[in-house]
């Protein structure tokens, strides 16, 4: 699939994957001590006596890191992008651990043109995010708002 520019370019089922994004120990330590200071996103004697058996990033440093790969493959494309009104089922199925290398696939899962604003419309889509061994680590379902290329 090309990369869409505006509503009316995705289509329903089209799936594209997209990044490479290499998770390091500094980058999991620096967010973690800045937003998310739990022991396991710390410390390695603190992760070893957890579920986690050793350091992993946050679930919120990984939505960032898949906002990292979004943009990264959105350059030269999605014109029309608006914005998002939000993301519904967020999960983090498997930690993500330093040295990782994270990759998405995005699905298009419905689209729907705005009543009230005949110019733009939403794209539903659902985001897998998987590590260098094709575990699936996190999933969300972001709506997207799209300006129409052809307004009517």
């Amino acid at each position: 699939m090309s990369k869409p520019d505006y509503f009316e370019d995705f289509e329903v089922g089209a799936t594209q994957k997209f990044g490479r994004y290499r998770v390091t120990r500094e980058e999991i330590l620096k967010f973690a001590a800045k937003y998310d200071p739990q022991p396991f996103h710390l410390s390695d004697e603190a992760a070893a006596r957890t579920l986690f058996g050793s350091l992993c990033a946050s679930g919120w440093h990984t939505c960032a890191m898949l906002m990292s790969m979004i943009v990264e493959n959105m350059r030269g494309a999605n014109k029309g992008a608006l914005g998002s009104p939000g993301i519904d089922e967020v999960r983090w199925t498997k930690p993500v651990f330093p040295g990782d290398t994270l990759r998405v696939e995005s699905t298009i899962l419905d689209k729907k043109e705005s009543r009230s604003r005949p110019e733009i419309g939403t794209v539903y889509m659902q985001n897998k995010v998987y590590n260098q061994n094709d575990e699936l680590v996190m999933s969300n379902k972001p709506m997207v708002m799209f300006r129409k290329r052809n307004p009517g």
